[in-house]
This record gives structure tokens, sequence and C-alpha cells, in this order.
């Protein structure tokens, strides 16, 4: 299982990166099918007709069916999906990477990074990641790490961050070690804001410590060195929010691991669990689904602890699951709902 503690050291960063990403890559595996796309893509700019897929674009429905015509997805993505396998050194997780979202080669084209905007030919975009190792670097966080995935800003619910505030005041503080888990971690926001919230509580770092979970390991290993390879303002951004829990030694409570909700052992609890951008919005929406991670996070909580689920930067039309249904869920695995200022809270009893 992967770990990672917070550190901006750049050597300690490089050399964890090396764990979860190979430097050097044998072409041999994709040379022959980088030929045949080569041949796909000269018949698709001879034969469809203009606008062909380039950054930028504007994609009608017209162009997706064009583009799925002469490039269909479905042949391009096992060549994409190879080069994850031999780039990573972990099973890749991939429904969070464009080719699994994406609707055809030009709409993935159309949101291109500016690092990537001129191939347009997936033979070339291929060639140059199998050669370039700083390219292919970015190209997987850009796979891996999606915007859509995270908010703006490290205190993305005041609403839930006021209602924890006011829990903790109600807590004795003395003798008391409290065990937070940030579920659903991400990119680890949340989890330097709840550090920073609790030392404002007056709990010295001793007395806390926070992990954050994430299935995927370059999130991991982002949230604990602040590096954001692929987009560097959103790196310079986060590492000005995270500076001051380095310099209060707040980062040392802290510990990111790779690990999936669903089969944690039972033998671990929390007392406060919180779990932002998850449930009931695009990422987990099906009935099954929400009831698995509601009684795994329920396991989870122990005795006189509080759950907090909210997703309001996955809200509108994306929002999937009525906050009902998840108090439903709530009640359903032995917890107590609450009233909460933001999203839903229960307590076990």
């Amino acid at each position: 299982m992967t770990v990672f503690s917070p550190s901006r050291d750049a050597g300690d960063a490089e050399r964890s990166l090396t764990t979860l990403i190979r430097l050097r890559l044998d072409p041999l595996p994709l040379t022959e099918r980088i030929q045949r796309l080569h041949g796909t893509f000269s018949t698709y700019r001879a034969c469809c007709p203009p606008p062909w897929a380039s950054q930028g674009l504007r994609i009608t429905p017209e162009i997706s069916y064009q583009s799925e015509l002469w490039l269909p997805l479905d042949q391009l993505r096992p060549h994409f999906y190879r080069l994850y396998r031999q780039a990573l050194t972990y099973p890749p997780v991939y429904p969070s990477t464009p080719f699994a979202q994406g609707a055809s080669w030009a709409a993935i084209v159309a949101d291109l990074p500016a690092f990537l905007k001129q191939f347009a030919n997936p033979a070339e975009l291929l060639e140059q990641l199998l050669s370039d190792s700083e390219l292919r670097m970015k190209f997987l966080f850009w796979s891996f790490m999606p915007k859509r995935f995270y908010g703006a800003g490290s205190d993305r619910y005041a609403g839930q961050s006021s209602m924890i505030a006011e829990w903790i005041r109600q807590r004795s503080r003395r003798g008391t070690r409290l065990r937070c888990l940030d579920a659903a971690s991400g990119d680890g926001a949340n989890s330097y804001a709840l550090a920073r919230l609790l030392a404002e509580q007056g709990w010295r770092p001793g007395r806390f410590q926070i992990e954050g979970w994430t299935i995927e390991p370059l999130e991991t290993w982002a949230a604990a060195h602040g590096c954001f390879p692929h987009d560097p303002v959103r790196e310079q951004l986060f590492r000005r929010e995270t500076a001051d829990c380095f310099e209060r030694g707040l980062a040392g409570t802290i510990r990111f691991r790779c690990a999936d909700i669903l089969n944690a052992p039972q033998t671990e609890q929390f007392d406060l669990i919180i779990c932002n951008g998850l449930i009931g919005g695009p990422i987990i929406h099906d009935s099954r689904a929400m009831a698995a991670v509601v009684r795994a996070l329920a396991g989870l909580l122990a005795p006189g602890g509080i759950l907090l689920a909210a997703d309001h930067f996955h809200g509108g039309w994306k929002q999937k699951c009525p906050q009902d249904e998840l108090r439903a869920l709530f009640e359903w695995h032995g917890l107590v709902n609450v009233e909460a200022a933001e999203g839903v809270a229960a307590l076990r009893l």
C-alpha cells in the first residue's frame, strides 16, 4: 500500500515518484501499432471533411461523428491503455482518463493542454510519449488528475468546516487523541485545511492525526509533495495555500495513502470522517455503489465519531443523488443523522 508523508523536499519528491512512474520504456511493443495508426490518420485527413481535430476546436455532433467514423475511439483507446500500463508501476485506474471519458478523438484533442496542443495525430502523440520522459510524466498527470475532479481553494466547504469546529469544541481535548480520515482526498487540499482547522481550535499537532485516502497513486504523490507537473499554475497556488501547514509543523500530522475505501480493514477506526466530492455526484451515484461506500465508511467510524459528506462542486445538473437518499443509507447502516450546515452529517452513538 503506497503511503507518502508530506514533504516539500525536491529530492524526496523525485525519489518517491520513481516508485510510481518508470523512467524508460521499450517502444517495441507499440511500434507496429503506431505505424498502422499513421496510416489510419492519413486516411482520416485525406477523406474526412474539415474541420479536423485540433486544440480548442468547438466540437459539434457532426465533428464527433466524422471523428468516430475515421478514428474510432474504441480502436485508439487500447494503444493508450497499453502505454499507461508500460509507464506506471501499478495497475492504472482507467475511468478517470480522457480515453474512458471522451466522446471522440476530436473531443479529446480539443481539450488537450497547451503542452500537447500540436498532437492531433494519435500516432505522433504516442511516438513522442515513448521517447520523451518529461512529456510522458506531464501526460500521465493530466490523464489521471483531470481538472474536473477538483474544486477551487483549500476551504471548499465553509459550512462543513464550521460544523466540524463546533463538534471539536464539544469534545474534551484533555487526554484525547483525534484520528481523522479524509476519504477520497484527491489532491489533499481538504486534508491540509482540516489540519489547519484543528490547530485553530487549540489541538496541538501531537494530539491528532489525519489520513488522506485515494485510489489514485499519482494523487497521493501530488498531495504529499505539492507537485503538479502538468499544471504549474495550480502547483504554485496549492503550495501557497498549504505553506503555513509546513511552517507550523501541521504537515507532520498528515499521511496520504493509496487505499480503496471498499477494501479498507475494518480494524481502522476514525473519530472524524469527511468524504467530499464522491458519493451522490458523477463519480459514485449508482444505488448499490453508494450503499457499499456508506457501509464501508460507517464501519470505519469509531463510537462517538462523526461522518460528513458534501458535494457542492458536483452540484446542479451533475447532482445524481438526493441527500434524503444518503441520509436513509446512513440510518440503514446504524448512524444517526444530524442537521448539517452543508451536505449531510451523521453520528455513531
